[in-house]
Order: structure tokens, then sequence, then C-alpha cells
């Protein structure tokens, strides 16, 4: 197996590993376009698991956060980057471990597009992860939103482009992100309690945060109309379809969607 392959099945493998909703999106993706996407999502899926770890405190994970940020600003260093998670390197996951690796499976033509949405995405994380994610209203939590999810999307919207051409609007990108991530938080919202963060602006419940998830959605759902058929649509319908079903299951007092419900939505999705 050639270096090239053994990177592609192990990009596949930690992506199945690490993502229920974007794994088979991806899957479906056409090639190229599948690796760019693959490689993106592991980039940042790597730095969020820094924000998101539980056995890192504030000060570490903001330091780590700036220094990867750095990095991805210039042309990146494999030694540099191993030798700033040498401390941590026994409790990171290791889609984070293999940053290097994601970024060499990128395509050359669209990495650039790729390490500096990473970089702005890690600076803002370690912003927050200094500010204790104390988010005070509803402007901290487009911001905090924008920097953990609405990245996505503008990266997103630059891949279609660099792919074939497809021309999308960015703030609706930006909104597609912040619709799928506030799902996110309302899911997680009691686990997140738990461990002492929050994400609800003060004087929030559950009212106010479901009607700003409906809202992005809603915006979401309009972004996806400037893209014509193929596995690019699917890609973006796929895990707008699980967002919206998830909210409804949540609405309804469920923890989430079950296993079922999840394959006959994307069944759906897919044959439409």
């Amino acid at each position: 197996m050639s270096e090239i392959n053994h990177l592609q099945k192990d990009a596949i493998d930690v992506l199945k590993e690490t993502s229920r909703t974007f794994f088979i999106p991806i899957s479906q993706l056409a090639p190229g376009v599948q690796e760019a996407v693959a490689s993106a999502y592991l980039c940042m899926r790597a730095i969020d698991e820094i924000e998101d770890h539980s056995e890192l405190d504030q000060a570490a994970k903001s330091s780590l956060l700036y220094s990867i940020s750095d990095m991805l600003t210039n042309p990146f260093n494999k030694g540099k980057f191993e030798s700033a998670i040498a401390p941590y390197q026994s409790v990171l996951p290791e889609v984070t471990v293999r940053l290097s690796d994601w970024i060499d499976f990128c395509p050359a033509t669209i990495v650039e597009n790729v390490l500096s949405a990473t970089s702005t995405m890690a600076k803002g994380m370690a912003e927050w992860a200094m500010k204790g994610w104390k988010v005070k209203d509803e402007e901290d939590l487009d911001q905090y939103t924008f920097y953990v999810a609405g990245l996505v999307g503008v990266m997103l919207s630059d891949i279609w482009k660099w792919h074939d051409g497809t021309e999308t609007d960015k703030h609706l990108a930006i909104a597609y992100g912040r619709g799928l991530q506030s799902v996110n938080i309302l899911r997680n919202h009691t686990e997140d309690g738990e461990r002492g963060v929050n994400f609800f602006p003060e004087g929030w419940g559950l009212e106010e945060m479901f009607a700003y998830a409906r809202r992005n959605l809603a915006l979401a759902d309009v972004y996806i109309e400037d893209i014509k058929e193929g596995s690019i649509l699917n890609f973006c319908k796929i895990p707008l379809a699980l967002a919206h079903g998830t909210l409804d299951a949540l609405e309804k007092g469920k923890e989430k969607m079950s296993r079922a419900e999840v394959n006959e939505m994307v069944s759906e999705v897919v044959s439409k």
C-alpha cells in the first residue's frame, strides 16, 4: 500500500471513530473534494479535542491552542508541533496527535484555506478558554459559535468553490455552522453543566436557545439552495436534516435520535 493510500485509510478510520454525524456524508463525497473535507474536518476536530479535554486546565488549553494557531499561519513544522504537544501527548487523542498527517492528506491547492480557518478557530478557542466559556449575551453566543462552527461553514464554502466553482453566501454558511452547533449545545447542556460550563447567555432558558437554533437552521436551509445536485448537496443536507431531527427529538423530551431514526433520515435525504 502506498503512503498516500495508507494515509487515506487512516484518515477515514479516524474519521469514523470521531464523528457519528459527518462520517456518512464525507464518505459519500466525490474523489478530490472528499479528501479536502476529510482533512479539514480532522484538522478542526484535532483542536476541538483540546478545547473539550476533561484533563487539561484552562491555561494549558489556551497556551496549546494559541501555539497551534501560530504554527498554522506559518509553514507548518511537524517537529515544533510535536514539541508543543509533548507534555500532553499521553492524554491527547489520536486525532489531535496526528494533526500533521491530516495536513499532509489535504490537497495542496486548498490546504492554505484549511489551515487559515483552523488557525482562526484555534485562536478563538484559546480566547474562550481563557474566559472560562462565560457567555454573557447573544452577541457572545454568536461570537463563540462563529469560532467553533461558523468557521466550518466558511471553510466549506471555500472548498465548494475550489472543487467545482459552486458559489455560496458566507453569511448563510456561518449560520449553517451556528445552527448545527446550537443543536449540540442543547443536546449536551446537562453534561456541560455537570462540568461547570454553560453556553446559554445569562437569563436564557431552553425556550430562547431553541429559538436561536431554529433561526440559524432556517438560514442554513436557505444556504443549501445555492448548491446544485450532487455529492456536495447531500453532504450539506445530511447534517442539516439530522440537526432538525435532533431538535425535534429534544423538544419532545428525548435525549437524541435513535440509530434507526438516523439511518432512516440519511437514507431519505440521499434518495431524494
